[in-house]
């Protein structure tokens, strides 16, 4: 099966299917650095770095039609990111969104399964008519030619071990009996669900990055060897025999933020700090009137990790270093595999402030960014291995 990944960011959508026994034949993604990323772990596929909205139908069809993919794969923002003049309808409607895109490709290349992802919320958003989003999604794919579906997926259900829900909208040429594939784990101890089927146990944050090599702030590097010795089936999954650590370095914290983390407890944010601990008003030396309690929260190393967003170098600290994560425990908690290389800088700071500042080579989407946004590949796995046995 061959696919072609739009919206693509850093790849782990396709790297999922990469694993399933799919071909990557190409993707569209508009920011230069996951760009970069996805060329350098899909090296055979034709990657298209340009904005989705200016590429002509021919040169689509120039790029991808010969391969004539099968599956074309998707997270097209349709809240919010409307393509269409502000006088010209409805910005949350998905017909006028970068949602018309995707099919677009569709129509074009003609694909015998379509799969996109979105934020669960997405099936509570309405129209400025009223009218939900998702029924619109359906309709439109329905003309097509498309049976189509839609669930939730819980990431911890397949074995990642990270709160993590996602929608994932499915449309085939083909009726599929079980459109989504069944969990495989659990994070309850029983390791059964109602109809006690065995089920095997989620890996917690530790299972996932606890062979990594101990780094404290400032320390790491880009490139590493291993340190320490395979300790799970997680970590054994994604090692691969791999020889080399990539992205494996730590922020470069101040001795005040070190100072900071040193005196939070597991569960702790830093609203849990001492006051003489918390940051500081934007350029001053007084503490903020206002914190946010979701930033820099330590994690349990024996639960699965909280969502890893695209700012997730902010929102987590380390269950024993007083640092946040590097880029690697990030990915090793999404589930990517050791071999897969981000590219780019690992942090950079508001995107507001470098356009403010002219510095627009670097206004990318860094390591931890592209980390955050991508779908897990185990679980973009899991869906891919249910529909290829149906199709």
């Amino acid at each position: 099966m061959k696919v072609i990944d739009t919206f693509a960011g850093a790849g782990g959508f396709s790297l999922g299917f990469e694993m399933a026994g799919c071909t990557i034949s190409g993707a569209v993604e508009i920011d230069r650095w996951a760009s970069d990323t996805f060329e350098y772990n899909h090296p055979n596929a034709i990657v298209v770095c340009d904005d989705i909205t200016k590429l002509s139908s021919e040169s689509i069809l120039d790029k991808f039609a010969k391969d004539n993919p099968d599956i074309i794969l998707g997270g097209p923002p349709c809240q919010g990111f409307s393509i269409c003049n502000k006088n010209n309808g409805d910005p949350k409607d998905p017909r006028n969104s970068l949602f018309e895109e995707f099919l677009r490709i569709g129509r074009l290349l003609n694909p015998r399964v379509m799969i996109m992802e979105n934020v669960p919320n997405l099936v509570k958003a309405k129209t400025a008519n009223k009218e939900k989003v998702i029924d619109i999604i359906y309709s439109e794919l329905e003309k097509m030619g498309f049976f189509v579906y839609d669930d939730i997926l819980e990431a911890t259900d397949y074995g990642i071990p990270q709160i993590r829900k996602r929608l994932f909208v499915i449309a085939s040429k083909k009726q599929l009996d079980t459109p989504f594939p069944e969990p495989t784990h659990t994070v309850n101890t029983l390791k059964s669900d109602l109809f006690m089927k065995e089920l095997k146990q989620c890996p917690n944050l530790w299972d996932a990055i606890s062979d990594l090599p101990e780094i404290e702030a400032r320390q790491g590097n880009e490139e590493q060897p291993y340190t320490k010795d395979i300790k799970t089936e997680y970590q054994k999954i994604l090692r691969n025999c791999n020889t080399t650590l990539y992205n494996h370095k730590a922020m470069n914290h101040s001795i005040r933020v070190i100072e900071r983390f040193a005196s939070m407890s597991c569960g702790d944010s830093i609203s849990d700090v001492p006051d003489h601990l918390k940051p500081y008003k934007r350029n001053s030396k007084v503490i903020a009137e206002k914190v946010y309690d979701q930033n820099n929260r330590r994690m349990h190393p024996d639960k699965p990790c909280h969502t890893i967003a695209a700012s997730f170098y902010a929102n987590f600290v380390h269950p024993f270093k007083n640092r946040n994560f590097t880029a690697r425990e990030g990915a090793r908690i999404q589930s990517f595999p050791d071999n897969f290389v981000f590219k780019g800088k690992p942090t950079v700071v508001s995107h507001k402030l470098l356009a403010r500042e002219g510095r627009l080579d670097e206004k990318y989407l860094c390591q931890y960014n592209q980390i955050g946004n991508a779908v897990p590949p185990l679980l973009a796995k899991a869906v891919a291995d249910n529909i290829l046995k149906q199709i």
